[in-house]
């Protein structure tokens, strides 16, 4: 599962053709959420609710690039690093 990004404690990642909607995957710790890009929402898994929020912030301010990531994952190329929430 390729890391696109990390901050505060949480990992980013995005597995390879991957089923839709298009997603990622964060880990905080022992615990996994899945969050739709599109939707700005956690779709799978449990995480606390400031983790949860910090990780929406962060997909609102990178959506187009982790639809750009989503689509280069679906292809099995390389996937771009992104930013980490400042």
């Amino acid at each position: 599962m390729p890391e696109i990004c990390r901050f505060l404690g949480i990992v980013i990642a995005m597995y390879y053709r991957e089923h839709q909607p298009p997603h990622f995957h964060a880990k905080y710790g022992d615990m996994v959420g899945v969050f739709s890009i599109n939707d700005l929402k956690l779709i799978e898994g449990k995480l606390p609710k400031r983790v949860i929020t910090f990780i929406l912030e962060w997909t609102f301010e990178h959506r187009e690039e982790l639809l750009k990531n989503w689509e280069l994952a679906r292809e099995g190329k390389p996937l771009n690093k992104i930013e980490p929430l400042e």
